[in-house]
């Protein structure tokens, strides 16, 4: 025993500090909700069996390769370990191969990805050194080796099974909530989630392959059974006006009529609301998952739902899709353009759009873009406006044009310059700086609609205003719990995922606030109804805004919901008035009926079902 455990030392000590190295960072970095001995033991078992499966690998090579094979394995696994910390830090979630794939945004993230990372993240590769070190004098000695690796991978394989049935006994029916990434990692441990990622990734492409239209019918009967009229009142409402939809990047509606340090955060945008001509969905939702700024433009085309994991434009880009783009320009005759002064293949955009039947796609090298007009993700949202304006005004009309804002991204840096507002004076940079890049774009947004009544643009278009996704994640809730003076519970997470979604009429008398629960799906419903185009029996999953039967049931992409009545998130369920618990059956009709929905839409995506459509 003793020969055994000093000559194969190294692989132990491996194992040892890369499991100590994963619980360490489970516990302090990644939110999983460890809070009970049962927890405890998983986390520790799904960490060991899946290390100690893994680093032995380098147990079964040649044997002068053994300790070379044991550093790549140990190296990979860190970098694993690594990126995920980094991803989980903005977006509050943990990587998938699809997202992985898109690794072509690290060229482009430039401060978002330097603001995530910090001097003590060196840290976490203090112990791959000590492991060199510790090499000269442990080695993996491969007589020894031979002899007992059955038994290490054996061992492993155990610890694998009892964390795998103790797991299934805290939660039946896991692996089935694999939109729940969270849960996924709680209870299988980070590696072995990453090794399930892979064999859903290889299995939903083999999806595309096999479908067949009879897929089809049981989604149409689906859509039609929960298909609700649009409003006839405001059918044809702005037909033959020009649209201009404006994304505005990262932006939540908590910053609405609210102020900071006794400052307006959105002075335009309050005003807006208010003038005649305008509608503001107040109880409006973003929908978006991994894919965030690309799953929001996906979800306003098409009205369906974005991918549980990774994004649409990256896995699904040349499937046939029924847009609002393609039914504008075929039953309404518009042209279609998108401004985004960016790089055009950023989030794949350069090949999805054509997918989405886009006529003309304005990026980076139509815009005059310098280091003292740009900032962060690229050129600041004043000059990106101004810019934009000449091109709107050779484009042929009537035309539906998209602006996609960039200045208020994370990590939300600006020039001191260009501060409206000062920073706040939280503890939390991120949160701080926030407010006042979210002033800045307020501040573009007032510039912008000045020049189009300048230019003589104004009167003849309808502008549609909407947050694409959250901007503050659960890692900053310390400091909103301050600025709100609340603390934010998971009914308030769900309250912050709200967004402003702002319809203004130039010249119409009306000005309404409309407190309908309403989501990203429903808007391509809502401006084809608003251009006189009837597309009731299409496979859509929103409905129109305006609509007085709307069924308000808003379904988020990690299976939460949210009803005229209830709020559901993870497993619990709320009064949605006043963020009271509920008894969980209160909640539970809508349960299935979420998960259903989420389905069907990802069906049509996965098997590109809509090729079979005449």
């Amino acid at each position: 025993m003793r020969f055994f455990v000093f000559r194969i030392s190294l692989y132990w000590v491996a194992t040892i500090l890369l499991s100590i190295k994963t619980y360490i960072v489970s516990k302090t970095v990644f939110d999983l909700g460890i809070d009970t001995a049962i927890a405890e033991i998983i986390l520790v078992l799904s960490t060991v069996s899946a290390i100690m499966l893994l680093l032995s690998a380098s147990l079964f090579v040649k044997r002068k390769y053994h300790q070379s094979a044991l550093f790549i394995i140990y190296s990979i696994i860190s970098v694993v370990l690594y990126g995920n910390v980094l991803y989980y830090r903005f977006f509050n979630d943990f990587i998938t191969i699809p997202v992985m794939f898109q690794s072509m945004h690290l060229a482009n993230l430039g401060g978002s990805l330097f603001g995530l990372i910090g001097l003590l993240d060196l840290l976490l590769f203090v112990d791959l050194l000590l492991l060199i070190l510790l090499s000269k004098r442990l080695h993996l000695r491969s007589e020894v080796i031979n002899q007992n690796r059955t038994a290490i991978l054996t061992m492993g394989i155990i610890l694998l099974l009892l964390n795998t049935g103790l797991a299934h006994k805290e939660r039946p029916e896991l692996l089935t909530r694999s939109f729940d990434r969270k849960l996924l990692v709680k209870n299988i441990g980070l590696y072995a989630y990453h090794v399930y990622d892979f064999y859903l990734y290889t299995n939903t492409k083999t999806k595309i392959v096999l479908a067949d239209n009879n897929e089809l019918t049981e989604i149409i009967n689906y859509v039609k059974a929960n298909e609700q009229k649009p409003n006839p009142d405001y059918f044809g409402a702005a037909k033959g006006k020009n649209i201009i939809m404006i994304a505005l990047e990262s932006t939540q509606s908590f910053v609405i009529n609210n102020k900071v340090e006794g400052q307006e955060i959105t002075p335009f945008l309050n005003q807006l609301i208010k003038e005649r001509g305008t509608y503001y969905f107040s109880n409006f939702y973003h929908q978006t998952g991994q894919g965030k700024t690309s799953d929001a433009e996906f979800i306003i085309e098409n009205s369906l739902y974005g991918l549980p994991r990774g994004a649409v434009f990256f896995s699904n880009p040349e499937n046939q899709y029924h847009t609002l783009a393609s039914v504008l320009g075929e039953a309404g005759d518009y042209y279609s353009a998108v401004f985004h002064a960016n790089n055009k293949s950023f989030w794949n955009r350069n090949v999805m759009y054509n997918a989405i039947g886009y006529d003309r796609f304005y990026a980076e090298e139509e815009y005059k873009i310098s280091k003292e007009n740009s900032i962060g993700w690229g050129l600041k949202d004043e000059e990106f406006f101004s810019q934009t304006i000449p091109y709107l005004k050779e484009l042929p009309q009537p035309y539906y044009a998209k602006l996609l804002t960039l200045t208020n991204h994370f990590p939300f840096t600006l020039a001191q310059a260009d501060e409206i507002i000062p920073e706040w004076t939280s503890k939390d940079g991120t949160v701080n700086r926030y407010f006042t890049t979210v002033r800045y774009q307020d501040e573009a947004l007032k510039q912008f609609f000045e020049k189009m009544k300048q230019e003589g643009l104004y009167d003849n278009s309808i502008f549609i205003l909407y947050g694409d996704h959250y901007g503050i994640s659960e890692n900053h809730n310390k400091a909103m719990a301050q600025f709100l003076e609340k603390e934010i519970t998971p009914y308030e997470t769900i309250q912050l995922q709200r967004v402003p979604f702002i319809i203004h009429f130039p010249n119409r008398t009306e000005t309404k606030e409309i407190t309908t629960v309403a989501g990203q799906v429903d808007v391509k419903p809502t401006i084809l109804n608003l251009m006189g185009i009837n597309e009731q029996g299409a496979i859509q999953f929103g409905s129109d805004l305006f609509s007085t039967d709307k069924r308000q049931f808003v379904i988020l992409r990690d299976g939460s919901f949210i009803t005229d009545k209830y709020i559901m998130t993870g497993n619990n369920c709320y009064i949605r008035d006043t963020g009271m618990k509920a008894a969980k059956e209160s909640c539970k009709p809508y349960m299935s009926l979420a998960k259903e929905e989420l389905n069907y839409s990802d069906q049509i995506i996965y098997g590109d079902l809509f090729r079979f459509l005449e």
